[in-house]
């Protein structure tokens, strides 16, 4: 499967428009992390375990979007959409949907 962000995969001619997929995660940030993340940013620099965690929310929404377009028979994605959220009372769920028109090359 190829992904891209831009709406053409330059030297490969789009042959069939198989529609608009999407990929949706929500994940939450357990205690630990929280704490952990609170003392990185008192003393500054970057949150590891937040990182990992969003990687892993960014990973598995792509996933679900390339097999949502799979499905359909597409073998690419083209125009490429990532967006973060954080939901919950407190903030603490994060949300990534991915969203991209999935097309035959």
């Amino acid at each position: 499967m190829i992904l891209s962000t831009t709406p053409q995969i330059e030297g490969r001619p789009i042959r069939e428009y198989k529609g608009v997929v999407t990929g949706e995660v929500i994940i939450g940030a357990n205690v630990l992390k929280d704490f952990m993340a609170g003392i990185t940013d008192f003393f500054g620099g970057r949150s590891g375990s937040y990182e990992k965690v969003l990687i892993e929310a960014k990973d598995s929404s792509m996933q679900e979007m390339m097999q949502r377009a799979q499905a359909l028979g597409a073998n690419a994605i083209v125009g490429i959409d990532i967006d973060y959220e954080t939901i919950g009372a407190s903030g603490s769920m994060l949300m990534v949907a991915t969203s991209g028109t999935a097309v035959v090359i």
